[in-house]
C-alpha cells in the first residue's frame, strides 16, 4: 500500500529529474525507484561488512585449512596423461 506525502526540493534537482524520467516515468516513481535502490545497496554494505568480520575473525584458521588443502593436490606437470 502506498502512502502520499510531500516533500520539498530543490528546483535544480526537480529539473534533473525532469531530464532523467522524461516522460516515461513519473517523478514519484523515479523517486520510489532510487530510494529502494539505496536501501538495498545500503543492506548489501552492511552484510557485506558483516561478513568481512566473520572472515577477517577467522582468517588465521581459514588459512590453515586451505594450506592443508593445498597439500592434498598433485603439483603441476604430475597428472596422469588421458
Amino acid at each position: 500500500m502506498k502512502e502520499k506525502t510531500s516533500i520539498t526540493l530543490s528546483k535544480e534537482l526537480l529539473i534533473g529529474i525532469d531530464r532523467v524520467t522524461g516522460k516515461k516515468q513519473s517523478r514519484s516513481a523515479y523517486i520510489e525507484s532510487v530510494i529502494s535502490d539505496h536501501f538495498r545497496d545500503r543492506a548489501r554494505r552492511e552484510r557485506d561488512a558483516r561478513d568481512l568480520a566473520i572472515i577477517n575473525r577467522n582468517a588465521a584458521r581459514l588459512n590453515r585449512d586451505a594450506e592443508d588443502a593445498l597439500e592434498f593436490q598433485a603439483p603441476l606437470g604430475e597428472f596422469p596423461e588421458d
